[in-house]
């Protein structure tokens, strides 16, 4: 237990802005450009040290809505807090050795007290501390030559998660949680409100991809059912034999009856694409306290599963008595947080997807590793091939598989890296 705990000797951030090749429209707008922030992290374990890297964008967009603070100024907020943590990530982190995943839930809990200016929501702070809690694990997996999976074997102390767990404690049921790494994982393609359909021509018939994650209005039933049938029509006469989809409206819906107003009119309409539909991502308010619905009569008939709402533990039991079918797990809200949630989600048969912040490079790494390791039921979405695929240069050819690829799954090539995989 001794050799895993890390003591942060320093951090530090950097900033790129990136253009986005087609823009992704979310309810709340379109995202043209974006700010990636990039963490790095140096930490000493027993007589080593490791340098780790963590990369995230700052999704304002989707992580901060404010109706009356521009794009401009939530982004600038949101670097500024991610210079603050650089600045004070030992402090933060509650300036004692720990094992990793308790420093990161330490850097959760005192980044979501911090008073800020404009007061960022919760989602908008763990976006901001993510790629610390990201670069510092994959720190102290490079010490150690291990991956960052593997730091579960033994009965580990975690405060800050063992009361979610009583009867075993957290580093025993997140080890119980993570299986043997899955090699492939089905690509999904990301298909806008109002996208032309003749897009997903090319990831089609180049790149193989048979499963589509539609953007609906959430405001008029009719339209968000027709569309659903014109994207199921327009994969299969582009070749797809069996499309899979899945909804998402950003929080739009008004209620969880809207949700089902629309389940039966697509049942009725087409009863085939009703079938193929796998789930639907977060359809109403993010704040599940204010915006509380029994979701049991829906989820009879299809899987909701909780995004946006999922910033804290307080959230996990209340999504549950909701009757939430499970969780998003994604590692922008933090790699520490997301294992803690994955393996209370498990534990109650509550159901797993791996979402995307439409991570490029080193975070989509991160993110496969995750997705790899857990086995969510819907493989994994990984965006940033289709909106910023020159923030995956780097690392192509070699990565190909991951970034590039070709018969509809994501593959990560060779040997299980260290850490979280920045050194590929």
């Amino acid at each position: 237990m001794k050799e895993l705990k890390a003591t942060i000797l320093e951090a530090r951030v950097t900033f790129r802005l990136r253009p986005f090749r087609i823009p992704l429209v979310l309810s709340s707008g379109p995202i043209t450009e974006i700010t990636e922030a990039e963490a790095q992290a140096r930490v000493r374990v027993g007589d080593r040290e490791g340098a780790g890297r963590g990369v995230i964008y700052l999704s304002d967009l989707w992580a901060w809505l404010h109706p009356d603070l521009s794009h401009a100024h939530r982004d600038s907020r949101m670097r500024q807090l991610c210079e603050q943590i650089a600045a004070n990530l030992p402090a933060l982190c509650g300036g004692e050795p720990e094992h990793p995943l308790e420093l990161g839930l330490r850097l959760q809990q005192s980044v979501h007290r911090l008073e800020l200016p404009d007061d960022p929501p919760l989602l908008a702070r763990s976006v901001c501390l993510s790629p610390f809690d990201a670069a510092i694990h994959d720190a102290v997996g490079q010490a150690l030559n291990r991956s960052a999976f593997d730091l579960y074997e033994d009965d580990t102390p975690l405060p800050s998660a063992d009361a979610l767990f009583p009867e075993e404690g957290a580093a025993r049921a997140i080890a119980r949680t993570l299986q043997p790494p899955q090699s492939a994982l089905t690509a999904w393609l990301v298909v806008g409100t109002n996208e032309s359909l003749d897009l997903m021509r090319f990831w089609i018939q180049e790149r193989g991809y048979h499963a589509f994650k539609l953007k609906l209005s959430g405001k008029n039933s009719v339209t968000d059912v027709t569309r659903t049938i014109e994207v199921y029509r327009a994969a299969q006469a582009l070749g797809v034999r069996a499309p899979r989809i899945c909804v998402d409206s950003n929080c739009a819906n008004l209620n969880a009856d809207s949700v089902m107003e629309y389940l039966l009119r697509l049942w009725a309409s087409a009863p085939d694409v009703y079938d193929a539909l796998e789930y639907l991502e977060q359809p109403t308010g993010r704040d599940i306290a204010a915006h509380a619905f029994d979701w049991r009569p829906v989820t009879a008939m299809k899987p909701v599963i909780l995004d946006e709402g999922l910033i804290g533990f307080d959230q996990m039991p209340l999504a549950r008595d909701q009757g939430w079918s499970g969780f998003a797990i994604k590692t922008c809200r933090g790699h520490s947080f997301s294992l803690v949630a994955a393996a209370w989600a498990r534990a109650r048969g509550l159901l797993l997807a791996q979402q995307d912040l439409t991570n490029p490079g080193i975070s989509a790494i991160h993110s496969f590793l995750m997705a790899a390791r857990l086995h969510p039921f819907n493989g994994i979405e990984l965006n940033s091939p289709q909106y910023t695929p020159d923030a995956n240069r780097d690392w192509l050819p070699r990565l190909a598989p991951l970034f590039e690829p070709t018969d509809g799954f994501h593959r990560l090539p060779g040997d299980i890296p260290a850490g979280l995989g920045t050194t590929l």
